[in-house]
């Protein structure tokens, strides 16, 4: 399994339905909102490093109102 967070930056006027549809994307297991530069922080869960990507770029990304993404890929120290 392969976890990481992706930050959102959403385009003003469009949060609801961004954030509604960002909930209903396949590997998307949390969305936690916040201030300051980022709009959402998500946690992802894919098998791997490609699905992850695939679900940033090809799902996250499609979304109306999804201004830019910046994903972190989480590993254990």
């Amino acid at each position: 399994m392969v976890t990481g967070l992706v930050l959102v930056r959403l385009v003003a006027g469009k949060e609801k339905v961004a954030l509604a549809k960002v909930k209903e994307i396949k590997g998307v297991a949390h969305v936690t909102a916040v201030f300051g530069r980022w709009d959402l922080v998500l946690d992802i869960e894919t098998d791997d490093l490609g699905t992850l990507s695939n679900v940033v770029v090809r799902d996250i990304r499609a979304v109306p109102g999804v201004l830019s993404t910046e994903s972190l890929v989480t590993t254990s120290i």
